[in-house]
């Protein structure tokens, strides 16, 4: 029987943006069609990204945990050891079973999944070696690349990418990490944690750039504190890679210039959209190197649609995935939107960092009156149980109003503490909502409350000067 190659929707690309867009039209009613060129479905993330590095993390963390953490605990260990075989193992065990888990999901969806490249052809039908399939939307979740830099290129032995640092044989003597960016600084604690000496090399003058400087500054010292060496303010401006080693020439903001070795040179500096040729000979116009869409994810072309990393804003899973049900929703003639104000960004470093909403940088920049409300884990009960308190959570309201504009946390599982404030900020609440809920004691997220109650001034578990009568 015939293959049928016309359907409602065609989505381009199995990552969180596609396949999440591929259930939610099968959910409302459309038939779907699915490309990707991978052997496995996920994209980037479950494959070679969010997944395989946070299974890794939660590795290393356990070892250096056993190893340095259990005296204080009364727990006496012996010698510990090492074996980074079963610990990628394992690594490719999650990533196997969460792949699969899509591939399960497609089926009992009826989802067709269809493998192999897929070229968007002019008139918005997709080509594949196996012919061309035709529908009445298609939508490109084609997502991104790592980026490379003129001057270092990969040679995926020396000078890595961050999906050849998940699969390391041995741990490097010395791992030098260009880039102090999320992945950049876990896959470096990664590495740092079994063993390698790490140095991050920074051209801003602060780690995480972009996101909160206070809450970064403090994940900079306990990073330090870990072991990792930080060269800010500082570029490479030449490599020489040997046969046992890599020799990078390092720029200070002070105009000298350093002689930076290491046995691998991990290049993080971001990703680019994954954008080919096909792309913009169909007629798509791209910006700024990303497909400009409307804010109703319609790209220049009639029928065509556009969500994740080719798109404006952060290249983030869990942004696509959002955006992949509301296109589906559009798709099938419904509302659909994304809250772009409160999409979470998160470092699983050791301690974490999470933010959400405007940072006091932005704030001051676009002259919005606000106040903010910090609150350290070191007095937080749970934390101190846990032995885990540096860092704090800080709540940005509206001076006038209250409403909340932002948070940032570093700290134990921050990860999942920022969910409540971002359900919060997603209902347009005020901090005084989150300082009146009831949080179980002793809990990480009472830090959450006290850190609402400081924005009037009225933390019960610290000292303010500011008392409210």
């Amino acid at each position: 029987m015939p293959e049928e190659k016309r359907f409602d929707v065609a989505i381009i690309g199995a990552g969180p943006g596609g396949y999440v867009a591929a259930i939610r039209a099968a959910q409302l009613g459309l038939s779907v069609v699915l490309f990707e060129e991978r052997e496995t479905l996920g994209g980037t993330c479950l494959n070679i990204g969010c997944i395989p590095s946070k299974a890794l993390l939660e590795s290393s963390e356990r070892f250096v945990s056993t190893r340095d953490g259990s005296a204080p605990h009364g727990i006496v260990v012996g010698s510990v050891g090492l074996d980074l075989e079963a610990m990628m193992a394992r690594k490719d065990g999650v990533v196997k079973q969460l792949t699969g888990g899509v591939g399960a999901l497609m089926k009992g969806n009826g989802v067709t999944v269809v493998e192999g490249r897929a070229e968007l052809s002019a008139g918005g039908a997709v080509r594949t070696a196996g012919g061309v399939y035709e529908a009445g939307a298609v939508v490109l979740a084609i997502g991104s690349v790592e980026q490379e830099l003129p001057f270092l290129p990969f040679d995926h032995r020396r000078i890595v990418s961050s999906t050849d640092a998940l699969s390391f044989e041995s741990v490097p003597e010395r791992l030098v990490v260009v880039g102090a960016g999320a992945i950049g600084l876990e896959l470096g604690s990664v590495w740092s944690r079994l063993g390698s000496a790490v140095t991050v090399i920074e051209i801003m003058d602060s780690i995480l750039p972009g996101m909160d400087r206070k809450s970064a500054k403090v994940l900079e010292k306990e990073l330090k504190r870990q072991g990792i060496e930080f060269m800010l303010s500082s570029k490479v401006t030449g490599a020489e890679s040997g046969e046992n080693e890599t020799v990078l020439t390092v720029e200070g903001g002070d105009g000298k210039a350093v002689k930076v070795s290491g046995d691998r040179v991990l290049v993080a500096v971001g990703r680019r959209p994954n954008i080919g040729p096909d792309i913009e000979a169909a007629g798509i116009v791209v910006e700024n190197g990303r497909i400009r869409i409307d804010e109703r994810f319609r790209t220049s072309v009639d029928g065509v649609y556009a969500i994740g990393d080719v798109v404006r804003g952060p290249m983030l899973a869990h942004k696509a995935e959002e955006e992949g049900a509301a296109v589906a929703e559009i798709i099938a003639g419904n509302g659909g939107h994304v809250n772009y104000g409160t999409i979470p960004s998160v470092v699983y470093t050791w301690p974490e960092m999470a933010s959400a909403g405007y940072t006091e940088e932005g704030l001051v920049s676009a002259g919005i009156p606000y106040r903010h409300g910090e609150f350290p884990f070191r007095v937080n009960a749970r934390a101190l149980a846990l032995g885990s308190s540096a860092g704090s959570v800080k709540i940005l309201a509206h001076e006038r109003s209250d409403e909340i504009l932002g948070a940032h946390i570093v700290g134990p599982w921050a990860s999942d503490l920022i969910a409540e404030i971002v359900s919060v900020m997603e209902f347009k609440g005020s901090a005084e909502d989150v300082a009146r809920t009831v949080h179980a004691h002793p809990t990480l997220s009472e830090a959450v409350k006290e850190a609402a109650l400081a924005v009037d001034g009225r933390p019960i578990h610290s000292l303010s000067r500011k008392v409210k009568t």
